[in-house]
């Protein structure tokens, strides 16, 4: 499952996202993984919530961002939630359609039971309408 925190730049989604993550971690029976530009919010996450720094890896397009999700999914087994902030930055999706990205990681998530709960810096208005009903947060 998918869910977007919608909203342009300085509307608060990584607050929200961070409260969701600290939230998630407390009935969490799997693991929770933060993924961020930097780790700039380390200290505002539980330490029980494994934060990757994404910009550390070779991750240069879309399609390496999804098969990092995608090995991320595949080496931890008991993954059950994880959190993507500033989204379009670290899928390189600025300025684009990020629709098929989203379908993508939809369908991940139903067959390896992970969450994705991703921050978009978009108004709800500009975003497609297979996208808009994994809208969960529209600041």
């Amino acid at each position: 499952m998918v869910q977007i925190i919608a909203g342009t730049k300085g509307k608060g989604k990584t607050k929200i996202l961070l409260e969701k993550a600290n939230s998630a971690i407390k009935e969490a029976k799997g693991s929770v993984v933060y993924l961020d530009k930097n780790t700039k919010h380390m200290y505002e996450l539980n330490n029980k919530v494994r934060l990757i720094n994404v910009m550390d890896y070779s991750v240069k397009s879309c399609e390496a961002f999804v098969g990092f999700i995608c090995g991320i999914v595949a080496q931890d087994h008991d993954l059950e939630i994880m959190f993507l902030d500033s989204f379009l930055k670290l899928a390189y999706l600025e300025g684009q359609d990020i629709t098929d990205t989203i379908v993508t990681l939809d369908e991940i998530g139903k067959k390896y039971g992970v969450d994705f709960v991703i921050s978009v810096s978009m108004d709800k208005k500009e975003l497609t309408d297979t996208v808009l009903p994994f809208v969960s947060d529209a600041l």
